[in-house]
């Protein structure tokens, strides 16, 4: 690609830096497409030197950055000096970390970089620093509504070449998602998958399962009544509009192999009934991909490990697998809008 992607420090007491630096180290070996770093330049050479990774690196410009990215892991300074050890947040771990974001967003907007690749953050140290938002996923829509003025509904989707997931509901207690879940939470969800799974991951035919709520998908209603009051209608209502949704099917039984050769994505009804089958079949190389949003984005399935932060025992790989797909559905992004009339 002509431009590199954005890849965001994350928390700096994170493993984040250290994957960042592993993947940058293993660039031509594995054929990495050209990525910049948005953090501090300092903070990863001190970094990188703790690693005992003797890797040169260069301050540079978006737009300087695929040609500087051979010889250099090129950073662009956001203005925020970072200081957090690793595995032991301070002050400056939220501010960089918001920073590093709000600059990514801003410069693919403004067409200086290809897609966002966002490396962990840790929440409750957002919160503390009074961050309003319940997460990565929630800020970027703020971030792309506040910054083209149009509103953007962004979904997470958790993809890996085994299975595809994709949680309706995300950060909730798990006694808030029946209160939550209702009718057009769901449909919307599906057109946005099955939108985006069309125009960036170039399906044309896109199939949707659709997870119960209860057990057994409600049991017709000996189990709940969510299934078929709430779950089947909106399944319904997608179908209608020609997408190819199925459901309300019991999750227990979804995620076999032959089970998931019949559709391309699964619409959960709340966080672990996503994420649990993802994570048990694709632990180290799945992506949290974020639909809906203007951008590309998509970021490593995993925290900030602050138990191996700095130790050198980092895995790199659902970082590569972001960094890859991003420029993957980036390149794809591109062919669909150069092919419309």
């Amino acid at each position: 690609m002509s431009k590199a992607l954005a890849l965001t420090l994350g928390e700096p007491a994170g493993i984040g830096p250290d994957i960042t630096i592993a993947a940058w180290a293993r660039r031509a070996e594995l054929a990495l497409p050209a990525f910049y770093v948005l953090g501090d330049a300092s903070f990863l050479a001190r970094r990188a030197s703790n690693l005992d990774q003797r890797i040169p690196i260069t301050s540079v410009s978006p737009r300087e950055a695929a040609e500087a990215f051979g010889a250099a892991l090129p950073v662009v300074d956001v203005g925020i000096e970072a200081t957090a050890a690793p595995g032991i947040p301070d002050q400056s771990s939220a501010p960089v970390a918001i920073a590093a974001i709000r600059a990514a967003v801003r410069q693919v907007l403004d067409g200086t970089a290809a897609a966002v690749v966002t490396n962990p953050v840790a929440k409750n140290v957002l919160y503390q620093s009074g961050f309003p938002e319940p997460g990565h996923t929630e800020f970027l829509g703020k971030l792309a509504t506040e910054f083209t003025g149009v509103g953007a509904r962004p979904v997470m989707m958790l993809w890996a070449p085994e299975l595809a997931v994709v949680p309706v509901t995300i950060h909730l207690p798990l006694t808030d998602v029946p209160r939550q879940l209702d009718f057009d939470l769901i449909v919307e969800t599906g057109r946005i998958v099955a939108r985006d799974l069309s125009t960036r991951f170039r399906i044309k035919f896109p199939r949707l399962a659709v997870a119960g709520l209860n057990p057994h998908a409600g049991e017709n209603g000996a189990l709940g009544i969510e299934d078929r009051t709430i779950v089947a209608p909106a399944i319904e209502r997608l179908r209608a509009e020609g997408i190819d949704a199925r459901g309300p099917l019991p999750a227990d039984t979804m995620f076999h192999p032959a089970a998931r050769a019949r559709y391309d994505a699964a619409l959960c009804m709340y966080h672990d009934q996503a994420l649990i089958p993802i994570k048990t079949l694709a632990f180290d190389h799945a992506v949290n991909v974020t639909l809906g949003l203007p951008f590309v984005r998509t970021s490593p399935d995993h925290g900030t490990a602050f138990d191996i932060a700095g130790t050198g025992r980092a895995d790199p790989s659902s970082l590569i697998a972001a960094i890859r797909l991003a420029a993957r559905l980036a390149q794809e992004q591109q062919v669909a809008a150069a092919t419309v009339p």
